[in-house]
């Protein structure tokens, strides 16, 4: 049987799963509508898609490094309440997902959902976030992943707050030595508490640090400041500004009389062996998502009118 367009919608609209979930079920049952439902509930996913509505916001952050150091991964999965966050078979499936991702070979979400489960590669991956979300019974979402392949040195992470914040480093060096590792790990938890937004200087773009140096040229001038000493205190100001977002610059959290750079350089000394950060990256659980305001009582009232 012929599997219309409008069978499909019929079903989404029944069952709210997926469109190419719903014009499988169909294939898969010739055409029959009720028989369609059931395929769907047996495999979890009209449940899984009446709960994908609901804003999944809390979660966590984890990471995984490969033995040899070589290469590293950092996910966030997302849950709708911290009390799931906490669970350890959500944990459990987190540190999966983020050994899934040290591994994987797909450079964005959509691809890494569709590969298959390095655990079962009868399923994949987005086949296993249904199946939790079937068991958990909240809407959970692999929010993102980034993945570090260090081609001349090794990768260290670190965890803030049980998974509130991650942190990924690869560190560039010829001698990763025991000392330069922990360094490193000293650095990720500078970028955890701190936030920078790049390496060094030279990372940022030329378009910002135009729009920057228009901000304080603009702020010195309402400050009544003469013009030909403007020009003079943005060049100050602006070396300060960018300063701060630059990792390299920032006085280290550990020895504030350091800047990191320095800190580099002192171990760099101690032990020998020349190490430098290549790059990073931070995940914070929840940054820029928006978050379920409603409470319990508030959400089974709502519940019950439906």
């Amino acid at each position: 049987m012929a599997i219309t367009a409008s069978m499909v919608k019929e079903l989404r609209e029944t069952t709210g799963a997926g469109m190419m979930d719903c014009k499988k079920a169909l294939t898969e049952t010739n055409g029959d509508l009720e028989k369609a439902i059931e395929f769907l509930r047996e495999k979890g996913l009209a449940a899984a898609a009446k709960k994908a509505g609901r804003i999944a916001a809390e979660g966590l952050v984890m990471d995984y490094i490969t033995e040899d150091g070589k290469s590293g991964a950092l996910v966030e999965v997302n849950s709708e309440t911290d009390f799931v966050a906490k669970n350890e078979d959500f944990r459990s499936y987190v540190a999966q997902v983020a050994k899934q991702a040290a591994c994987t070979k797909s450079n964005n979400l959509e691809a890494f959902l569709e590969e298959a489960w390095i655990e079962d590669n009868s399923k994949t991956v987005k086949d296993i976030l249904v199946d939790q979300i079937s068991v958990i019974g909240e809407n959970l979402n692999i929010r993102r992943f980034k993945k570090f392949e260090a081609e001349e040195g090794v990768v260290v992470s670190y965890i803030h707050g049980g998974g509130r914040i991650g942190v990924l480093v690869e560190l560039k060096t010829d001698n990763p030595t025991e000392a330069i590792i922990e360094a490193g790990k000293n650095i990720a938890m500078q970028v955890a508490a701190v936030n920078p937004q790049y390496v060094n200087v030279n990372e940022i773009p030329a378009d910002r640090i135009e729009k920057e140096k228009g901000i304080l040229k603009q702020q010195a001038l309402n400050e009544g400041k003469p013009e030909h000493i403007v020009e003079k205190m943005v060049i100050g100001r602006l070396n300060k500004a960018l300063k701060e977002v630059c990792l390299l610059d920032q006085p280290y959290v550990k020895d504030p009389d350091l800047s990191v750079q320095k800190y580099i350089d002192a171990i760099s000394k101690e032990t020998g062996s020349t190490f430098s950060v290549k790059r990073f990256v931070r995940f914070e659980t929840g940054e820029g998502l928006e978050k379920r305001e409603e409470d319990f009582a508030a959400e089974v009232a709502k519940q019950m009118q439906g």
